[in-house]
């Protein structure tokens, strides 16, 4: 860093040195998004004034006008995006404007794909919007007073992007910020009235703050305000009857308040009367940010009061696994000097959040209704996220049921597109169960051997593999009268699906075999809870059951994974006396083959269900043992 008494220069960061590099030489396709950019950061500040205000009114330095000014030299080659808001001070704008250490940059360079249409939609994702200005412009200057400081403690930053920045007190009667693009040749057509107020109008006319331009047919130079006009609608879009808005206004709206610049799947828009009053605007956005399975991340919907902005992220009108949900809520009844803390004491805010909850459900059951094929990609997104919701929202626990999606035997696919509805409408007859088996990966799932009974009576099992799915199912309960049932865990109840006269010889056939379960429990003793004859096999000879009460592998990994101890459990094993092994096993007298096939059996089943083996040496030596038994016995006839 060098300076004198009044000026520094200092080195951007790597990652925005990397970032700089990126606008300035590779974001060609999109550019004009850099405009959108600055203005909504510019009515961010204003908005941020208004709330501070409240409280401190000398803040407003009696001008409490609140604007978003737009001007332009065509012979200079400069545009100029000026705001009345909040202001930054010296250490602000380093940190915002040089290091940024918050920003989200290290994501978003790790989120770019080399399509510079999708990348440059990523820009105001990852809060890292006013570096597009570096798109446009070989040169950016910032004037910016905090409001409430001095004139002389306002501040000017300069960058061409090339790495370092210079930062130097100057003297600025207006609060707000002023910031200054040097726009590059092939960028003058920026330099533009009317290019200009094409743009504002159509990505800024939601803006809540009038975007201001001079009167056409004058200079575009800086203007005075009499010969300034409003060249958005300057109205809060939620607080417009629907009849007047259109499907362009909504997507519009949904990327300056979400910083996504794809369209949303679906919105909702609705005003509730009576008791408490308040206007929510909802969306489903058509892809999952980058942090979204981080629980510490910014979330929630924009909290206005009486169109007063209060709150960028209240996530106390929706629960967790509603995280993925943007938009605004603005109430006619809460104090507009509600803090965080009130919000999660007032009782209001509760009965808010049940009535904005259910209206999202409402919103995914009417896209999965109506659009399934927007569905599909809805459910990739975020459907793991939603699943959190059976466990921890059982209120609403029937409305989420209807809306999961799993894969099944019946698509053989290992897309997630089968509603329980669905299944429960294809149930063989005589089916009392929803039947469903957990594996670590979807092929695990598809080919388990618990599946093969199922398989061979022609009745449909969802195929879970997702890290919450066991989690969830331990609370999803009934489905229509159904429970759900997990086929690799105690007794595989089929019920009608089983004829008398097949019971009778499955009986008798587990009589027989109870002699060679005894012997097997006791060779596998440490190893296995217990040894039974199998309810479940048709082709292999072998499989692992765990117990009604145990908690699986893919509960016990997460329950590890948070620090928790678990007491080690055996599982039960289950052996088909149909099977050729089987019945050279039950033939061989005891000793180190019967040993040795017996362990072998266990780790087949262990490997089967996509298990881990506890002992990969003493299988291989188990393995080679009987290998050579078999080669010696060839030998000698």
């Amino acid at each position: 860093m060098t300076s004198t008494p009044q000026r520094e220069t200092h080195g951007f960061q790597a990652e925005v040195k990397q970032l700089l590099r990126l606008m300035i030489h590779s974001l060609y396709s999109n550019r004009e998004i850099f405009l959108r950019e600055l203005i909504s950061n510019a009515s961010d500040a204003c908005d941020k004034l208004r709330f501070r205000a409240l409280a401190e009114p000398a803040l407003l330095e009696g001008a409490p006008e609140l604007q978003v000014d737009v001007d332009f030299d065509a012979a200079a080659g400069t545009l100029t995006i000026t705001d009345s808001g909040i202001g930054m001070t010296r250490e602000d704008v380093i940190d915002h404007l040089g290091t940024i250490a918050k920003s989200g940059t290290a994501e978003f360079l790790a989120h770019l794909s080399g399509d510079q249409q999708k990348d440059a939609q990523l820009i105001g994702q990852f809060g890292v919007g006013f570096y597009s200005a570096f798109i446009v412009a070989d040169k950016v200057e910032v004037y910016t007073r905090r409001a409430g400081v001095a004139a002389d403690q306002a501040v000017r930053w300069e960058s061409d992007g090339s790495g370092e920045f210079t930062v130097e007190a100057v003297t600025q009667e207006a609060r707000g910020t002023r910031v200054v693009l040097h726009l590059k040749e092939d960028a003058r057509e920026y330099a533009d009235g009317w290019r200009l107020r094409g743009l504002v109008k159509r990505y800024s006319d939601h803006i809540a703050f009038p975007v201001r331009m001079a009167k056409q047919g004058e200079s575009g130079a800086e203007a005075p305000v009499a010969d300034r006009e409003a060249v958005n609608t300057a109205q809060a879009l939620w607080t417009r009857p629907r009849t007047e808005l259109k499907d362009e206004d909504y997507t519009e709206f949904y990327k300056h308040v979400a910083h996504d610049f794809t369209a949303p799947l679906a919105w909702s828009h609705n005003r509730v009367e009576g008791k408490r009053e308040y206007t929510t605007l909802l969306y489903v956005p058509a892809r999952a940010p980058f942090d979204l399975w981080s629980r510490d991340a910014a979330r929630g919907l924009k909290l206005y009061v009486k169109r007063v902005f209060i709150l960028d992220d209240a996530d106390q009108f929706l629960p967790l696994y509603l995280r993925f949900v943007k938009g605004v809520v603005d109430s006619a009844d809460l104090s507009l000097n509600v803090s965080r803390e009130l919000l999660q004491q007032d009782p209001d805010i509760e009965a808010m959040r049940g009535g904005i909850t259910r209206r999202v459900l409402d919103m995914l059951t009417k896209l999965a209704k109506d659009e399934p094929e927007k569905y599909v990609p809805f459910w990739k997104e975020f459907g793991q996220v939603l699943k959190e919701g059976v466990a921890e929202d059982p209120t609403n626990r029937e409305r989420i049921a209807k809306l999961l999606r799993f894969a099944s035997t019946h698509t053989e696919l290992e897309v997630q597109d089968q509603a329980l509805d669905d299944y429960v409408g294809r149930m063989r007859p005589g089916q009392k169960h929803i039947y469903y088996v957990l594996a670590e990966t979807w092929n695990a799932a598809r080919q388990s051997p618990h599946l093969e009974r199922l398989r061979q009576k022609n009745v449909e099992v969802l195929l879970l593999h997702d890290r919450v799915d066991e989690w969830m199912m331990s609370y999803l309960g009934e489905i229509d009268g159904k429970s759900c049932h997990d086929v690799g865990r105690g007794d595989l109840d089929l019920g009608e699906l089983v004829p008398p006269e097949e019971r009778a010889a499955e009986e008798k056939s587990n009589e027989a075999s109870l002699e060679l379960c005894g012997r097997l429990r006791e060779a596998l003793a440490g190893r296995v809870e217990s040894v039974r004859a199998t309810q479940r096999l048709a082709e292999s000879p072998a499989c692992l059951v765990r117990g009604e009460g145990e908690i699986g592998a893919q509960m016990r990994k997460l329950m590890e994974a948070t620090g928790q101890s678990l007491p080690a459990t055996r599982p039960t094993l289950e052996v088909n006396p149909a099977h050729p092994l089987v019945a050279r096993l039950a033939s061989l007298p005891e000793g180190e083959s019967f040993t040795d096939l017996a362990g072998l059996l266990v780790d087949e089943a262990t490997l089967a269900e996509g298990g881990q083996l506890a002992e990969p040496a003493e299988f291989v030596r188990r393995l080679n043992r009987l290998l050579l038994a078999g080669v010696a016995t060839v030998a000698a006839a």
